[in-house]
């Protein structure tokens, strides 16, 4: 993670012009004579209107005064989606603070009650690091049985969901296109990232992934942006098979620092007949039998199933 506002606004548009080819940007292109992947500075600054100079200082982190005609120049200069506008906005207008330790989240009455009303339908509570702060017992079956169902409701213990996807073996395993649905958790940290500068406890987990993964380094270098919202994923569970889930996220309007991550499947699919099954051995055996060391077989054994007969639904 950038160690400064600046920092990241110079890293992002250093990212965003490396993705652009001057022939997409109508500019002539003579390959043998670049030695930069991407638009050169003052190809992009010709193009946004401003100086090289004041662009250059810009890149390089020795500005951070730009005005909104600026940074609208740029955003079209650089194609961005409305979500690198608003990121760039963000990293562009804010001032720099020192990094703070916040305490843990909190889970409100309210938001447990929410959660406890999805009843036929996977769901769990994520806190703006990704922390699991609740999870009914289907989510943490079909997302997360290999853990202990008890640890969100211990903080110094909550489980992580980046930490969890780059980390956990298991976790990995669980989602067919891992890389798809890692490049969409590092790409909605870059959006909180460059809304909590400050937040001390999202940098160190932002250093931590960066060193114990380099799947993640590479992905949080490109700075691509992208905000969580619904997206369809294909799972391998090691208790009922393959099934293909949509998962939603809600926004808390009374926290929104917080979502709530619900999993749904097509009706009448097989998909569907998958997780109620999930949920009748969930019910049978209980949670605790999913909170398996070995997610695959062992688990299996412990509900008494088989991954063939997974398979045969």
């Amino acid at each position: 993670m950038s160690s400064g506002i600046a920092g990241q606004l110079g890293e992002f548009l250093h990212a965003r012009r490396a993705r652009l080819r001057p022939e997409e940007v109508g500019l002539q292109s003579f390959p043998q004579r670049r030695r930069v992947s991407g638009l050169r500075r003052e190809e992009l600054a010709q193009l946004a209107g401003v100086s090289v100079s004041y662009y250059t200082r810009l890149e390089q982190g020795q500005s951070v005064n730009a005005s909104d005609a600026i940074l609208d120049a740029l955003a079209a200069a650089l194609r961005l989606d409305e979500h690198e506008r608003a990121h760039l906005r963000e990293l562009a207008t804010q001032r720099p603070r020192p990094q703070r330790a916040p305490a843990p989240e909190r889970l409100s009455p309210l938001t447990r009650d929410l959660l406890r009303s999805f009843e036929t339908a996977p769901a769990m509570v994520l806190g703006r690091r990704t922390d699991v702060l609740a999870w009914n017992t289907l989510g943490h079956a079909l997302l997360a049985g290999h853990i202990d169902a008890g640890a969100p409701d211990r903080p110094a213990d909550r489980p992580n969901l980046a930490r969890l996807l780059f980390l956990d073996p298991h976790t990995r395993d669980l989602y067919v296109d891992w890389q798809r649905k890692a490049r969409a958790v590092v790409g909605n940290l870059r959006l909180v990232a460059g809304r909590h500068p400050e937040d001390a406890r999202l940098a160190s987990l932002i250093g931590e992934l960066s060193m114990k993964s380099p799947t993640f380094a590479t992905l949080w270098s490109d700075h691509r942006v992208t905000p969580c919202e619904a997206d369809e994923y294909e799972l391998r569970h090691p208790l009922v098979g393959t099934l293909t889930v949509t998962q939603h996220i809600l926004i808390v309007a009374r926290s929104p620092e917080q979502s709530v991550a619900v999993v749904t499947t097509a009706s009448g699919s097989r998909s569907e007949n998958a997780l109620t099954l999930l949920a009748q051995r969930t019910v049978q055996a209980g949670p605790e039998a999913l909170s398996c060391t070995d997610a695959g077989t062992g688990c299996a054994a412990a509900v008494g199933t088989t991954q063939e007969s997974g398979e045969r639904l």
